[in-house]
């Protein structure tokens, strides 16, 4: 399998633990930037931490965004977007000024409101998600289950196909997304115990 594993790395992503937590599960993901790899890869992992404006740029410049793309669509690979790298499989964000995603989840990057005095931000902790039924990367886990977040940007929250699990945080936001081949969440799973193992356990049997 690793041969055809590939964790991104596009210099933004928290590469060593969530190749660590792979490892740990019996499999080892090549870390790769080269948009060849990438696009002949069975199984993709788009990790993240930081700008979205700044990741943007990269992936194009790189020529890693296409590559992507080509995988999803042309030769049904399978990818985990994490974090950062979730919100960049979406439309769009204004984190430091507008900028594309990849337009595979069908909603917008926005700010957590800080309307609430008591809220903090970044939302730096564990925190439930409510799960989405029948879903494959919430499978042998409680309805409700908790994860470790560290995010200043979220998934708006709307009726989007696929499957969904929410968190609250101030408002309800997308914290997991997955159909047929594209998965992702806003947590970390690799920083979340038992919990985020099972996820990508679940990642990896999907």
């Amino acid at each position: 399998m690793s041969s055809k594993f590939v964790l991104v790395d596009y210099g933004m992503g928290n590469l060593w633990s969530v190749q660590s937590a792979f490892m740990y599960l019996g499999t080892t993901p090549i870390i790769s930037s080269n948009p060849i790899e990438i696009e002949k890869a069975d199984i993709l992992v788009l990790p993240g931490v930081g700008s979205f404006n700044r990741a943007a740029k990269i992936l194009s410049e790189t020529g890693i965004d296409k590559a992507i793309s080509k995988n999803i669509h042309k030769n049904n690979g399978k990818i985990l977007g994490i974090c950062l790298g979730m919100q960049l499989l979406c439309l769009s964000s204004h984190e430091d000024g507008f900028s594309k995603g990849l337009e595979i989840i069908p909603t917008t990057v926005e700010q957590i409101s800080s309307g609430d005095s008591n809220l903090k931000i970044p939302h730096i902790g564990f925190n439930f998600v409510e799960c989405p039924e029948n879903s494959v990367l919430f499978k042998g886990l409680k309805p409700n289950t908790d994860f470790y977040f560290v995010h200043s940007y979220k998934l708006k929250y709307k009726d989007i196909p696929g499957k969904i699990g929410i968190t609250t945080y101030g408002d309800r936001f997308i914290s997991s997304f997955e159909s047929s081949n594209i998965f992702a969440t806003q947590f970390h799973p690799e920083k979340s115990q038992t919990n985020g193992l099972k996820i990508l356990q679940n990642f990896l049997n999907a």
